[in-house]
């Protein structure tokens, strides 16, 4: 009863459209035993997710992106029990009608970190943020190896590749004035990431969006969101964490790294902040816009990324 969905312009049209998706919905609750739920659509977020009571939430993905559930779905399994932050534990996943896939996950208590951030005080913050560090390393401490046929890249080295071949161009296309486009290249050529020797299983998003928290903002409660996962560089977590969790604080950053055990060169992360698959630099400008007097990647990567 989910309707077929093969282009993007469909999926534009069809996301947003509950009348199209709830009788679907309905019916896969059904499917699942859980006929008597009564799902509610979260209102954020790039695929149809439900809350099923307190205790159960529902994730759908179309056709195209059917891979995406499935990897959600091996991740969420493989992570469950082994990380001192709560992972939704994985119920069920399948495919349904039309292509599409579903997960059915348990329903983490508390609120994300982003609304409850402003009221949580100084030394509340400092602990939550030694929190999320300690999270982010023992995520990267787990051998992803098992995890290899459904998360990729299979070639680390060459996804940076590509992606470096085509950052001017997508940085473009999201509206980078000149300024910043005509300094791509040679802050590439100067400060891209060496070939790794080190892969580990990457969150890829680490927010202040997918982290829960509880108590009335005194503890990390939960991690959320493992559709985008990735196999390689540690670093590369680094961009989220700078822009979305620590948010140019160099005294925050200072605080996480030493949560984490190690700190990243600045220039490195800001490498992969041009390489990232989801890069949006005037995004991150907008949302972090540099100091007076910075207008290059240098100081700009020391800005967002630098520790005290």
């Amino acid at each position: 009863m989910l309707p077929l969905v093969e282009t993007d312009e469909e999926w534009r049209r069809v996301v947003t459209d509950e009348t199209l998706l709830r009788p679907g919905v309905l019916d896969l609750c059904r499917r699942l035993g859980l006929s008597d739920a009564e799902p509610v659509r979260f209102s954020e977020g790039s695929r149809p997710v439900y809350a099923l009571g307190d205790t159960r939430v529902l994730k759908l993905f179309p056709a195209a992106a059917a891979a995406d559930g499935v990897r959600e779905a091996r991740v969420l399994a493989h992570l469950h029990g082994r990380l001192p932050v709560t992972t939704p534990e994985l119920l069920a996943s399948g495919t349904y009608e039309n292509g599409w896939a579903y997960v059915l996950m348990a329903r983490l208590p508390g609120e994300a970190l982003s609304p409850a951030w402003p009221r949580i005080p100084r030394a509340g913050r400092d602990r939550l943020v030694d929190a999320a560090g300690d999270a982010l390393a023992a995520l990267h401490a787990l051998d992803p190896a098992p995890l290899g046929d459904v998360v990729g890249p299979a070639d680390w080295d060459a996804f940076v590749a590509g992606q470096r071949a085509g950052a001017v161009r997508q940085q473009r296309a999201h509206g980078l004035s000149e300024h910043w486009c005509g300094q791509i290249a040679a802050f590439l050529d100067a400060a891209a990431p060496a070939p790794a020797t080190e892969r580990a299983l990457l969150h890829t998003e680490f927010m202040r969006q997918h982290l829960l928290v509880t108590d009335d903002g005194r503890r990390l409660g939960g991690l959320l969101d493992f559709e985008p996962a990735m196999i390689g560089d540690p670093a590369y977590d680094f961009v989220a964490v700078g822009l979305f969790v620590t948010r140019a604080d160099p005294r925050l950053m200072t605080r996480f790294a030493a949560a984490y055990g190690r700190t990243v060169d600045p220039r490195t992360v800001m490498a992969y902040t041009l390489l990232h698959k989801y890069a949006d630099l005037p995004w991150y400008l907008r949302e972090l816009p540099p100091t007076d007097g910075v207008a290059e990647f240098d100081p700009l990567a020391e800005s967002w990324f630098g520790t005290l």
